[in-house]
């Protein structure tokens, strides 16, 4: 049975192979299944497939390419990143469909799970699917973008992406915060960084002793000591009530988005400036205060008012006992009066 095993070409099975053996037969198997593989219509087959996936790896980087060559001002850099993630999945599945095809494998079968499938990660992922679609919304509506400063919810920070999910944001202590696109749309959202321009309206007060017309001529001098101010729009001044120290008065200057910080320093240090050269005081709160050089002048300068203090118990002191008393009195005469009406002389005989 042995030499019937043998003679079938498995040398395997033989216990009695050698190494050189084992690898003749190893060549012979491998020769036989390439000179059964290395047919034309084989070869036609496999250029096919390395045509058409170089193919489709050109066409991929031609649109990636294409992509990023697009400028900014018409393709801002979030909707870019999402594009290019896009572009990107799309060209992983149809190359995996391809490769699949080529297995044999039927690719409406797969389609009909990845349904199925479907139907239950959306029941099972709610708050994703809810996120995916508002963050379509953030998209679309352009309402803020990479470098932007936002405040949402309470949370303020500078865009550093957007995605599909949430918007993440870096805060100006250099934190970062994940903020969901369902947020987004739920909420109110202030973008401080959407137009060129911004305001900035500085408050200051006045002592009730000046006169309000020069008050405000002073201060609408202000700005022109201030470099990082905009001449248009122009600034403006304008009385904002009577406070309990002073008049209450209102500056207000534009700037570049971008000098938010050295437009409001320097606007401060203008208002002070114009205020100390008209010589208008910038009223503030005041206390008094008295310094005591012993112990012995503390408790002399604290007697006169303790002695007050302790007359004025006293004196209370004196009315409420005067009124217990004529309490005390009046229940007196009215038991006795009581007991006069009970008593009957004849009672005794």
């Amino acid at each position: 049975m042995e030499g019937t095993i043998t003679e079938s070409g498995n040398p395997f099975l033989n216990s009695e192979h050698t190494i050189k053996e084992d690898l003749n037969w190893a060549y012979v198997s491998f020769t036989k299944w390439l000179k059964g593989f290395a047919t034309w219509d084989n070869f036609f087959r496999l250029l096919g497939v390395l045509l058409i996936f170089f193919a489709l790896m050109a066409v991929y980087k031609l649109v990636v390419r294409s992509i990023k060559k697009i400028p900014e001002k018409k393709l801002p850099a979030h909707r870019a990143v999402i594009i290019l993630k896009f572009v990107k999945y799309v060209y992983y599945a149809v190359l995996i469909m391809f490769i699949l095809s080529l297995f044999g494998i039927k690719l409406s079968a797969i389609w009909g799970a990845a349904g199925v499938a479907g139907i239950a990660v959306a029941f099972a992922a709610q708050t994703s699917v809810s996120n995916i679609i508002s963050g379509v919304f953030v998209i679309a509506e352009k309402t803020l973008k990479i470098g932007d400063l936002i405040n949402v919810a309470g949370e303020t920070g500078i865009v550093d992406t957007v995605g599909l999910l949430s918007v993440k944001v870096h805060t100006l202590d250099n934190q970062m915060i994940r903020i969901p696109n369902s947020t987004i749309i739920n909420s109110t959202l202030r973008n401080t960084s959407f137009f060129d321009k911004r305001r900035l309206d500085v408050k200051v007060s006045v002592s009730y002793d000046t006169d309000m017309e020069t008050a405000l001529n002073v201060l609408a001098e202000a700005p022109k000591y201030c470099k990082d101010t905009l001449k248009d729009p122009e600034p403006l001044v304008w009385f904002d009530g009577f406070g309990d120290s002073g008049i209450n008065m209102t500056l207000a200057v534009w700037f570049k988005k971008e000098n938010f910080l050295a437009a409001k320093n320097e606007t401060f240090i203008a208002i002070k400036r114009v205020y100390d050269e008209a010589g208008i005081e910038i009223p503030y709160n005041k206390l008094d205060v008295k310094v005591y050089d012993s112990e012995a002048q503390f408790i002399a300068g604290r007697a006169p008012a303790a002695a007050k203090t302790k007359a004025k118990a006293a004196s209370k002191t004196k009315q409420i006992d005067k009124r217990i008393r004529g309490k005390s009195k009046a229940t007196k005469n009215l038991i006795e009066s009581e007991s006069a009406k009970e008593y009957d002389p004849d009672d005794e005989h």
